[in-house]
């Protein structure tokens, strides 16, 4: 006997749309502009999670020794951002996804580190706003962010299911590990600034959510996670 698979929860950033390779382009054009490159390394840590101790800002008035207006300094990001972010669309193979899920009548949620502002904007913008999804859970609907399991946790409380009874999708390590320790089923699906993290506790790994159709991948969790009653 096996647990059916009740709900699907999304991270957001870098999973249902490459957000995450913008910000980071348009960071590293103001570090560009004055004369430093943006630590890859140091930057890597701030994907999925929304309590990194990287600072870009304090890192580049580090750097240049002197310092910087950070009003000025958001105001060029945000406009660097939209800029690079204007073309984004939904990554490959989420929309199968979620007409797939509502067609099996499965539940689908977000679970993200990023501000509720941030994330419905986005979901506005790609016409798959809140009414689309069953829970939303953003950063302040939680104590602590990714890789804290403290956002899956909710979700599940919201969407009213077990973690054996839910499949979480992720592109970072930070992602992974907060699934992993609620207890829910995780399938590592990496973008450009995450292919090179160490996902192996994730477990699943897909290239792309395209690699795999929902239904063969419900019929594989089904076989790999047995009812924990049992």
């Amino acid at each position: 006997m096996v647990t059916a698979i009740r709900a699907l929860i999304f991270d957001f950033d870098g999973l249902l749309v490459e957000t995450e390779l913008p910000i980071f382009q348009a960071w590293q054009r103001i570090y560009r502009e004055h004369g430093h490159e943006l630590p890859i390394d140091q930057w890597m840590t701030t994907i999925g999670t929304a309590s990194a101790a990287f600072d870009p800002f304090e890192d580049l008035q580090h750097r240049i020794g002197s310092a910087l207006d950070r009003a000025n300094v958001d105001r060029l990001e945000r406009d660097y951002y939209r800029e690079l972010s204007a073309l984004q669309t939904l990554l490959p193979g989420v929309q199968d996804y979620l007409r797939d899920a509502h067609h099996l009548g499965l539940k689908v949620a977000i679970a993200s580190s990023s501000s509720r502002k941030w994330v419905e904007e986005h979901l506005e913008r790609l016409s798959i706003g809140p009414s689309a999804w069953d829970a939303i859970v953003c950063r302040e609907d939680a104590v602590r962010t990714k890789p804290d399991p403290a956002l899956y946790l909710e979700a599940l409380r919201r969407l009213r299911v077990l973690a054996s009874e839910a499949i979480a999708f992720e592109d970072s390590i930070n992602g992974i590990r907060a699934a992993h320790d609620a207890g829910i089923f995780s399938v590592a699906v990496p973008g450009q600034m995450t292919a090179g993290q160490d996902l192996g506790l994730a477990s699943l790994r897909l290239s792309s959510l395209t690699e795999m159709p929902l239904r063969t991948l419900l019929a594989q969790v089904g076989q790999s996670r047995p009812d924990p009653a049992n």
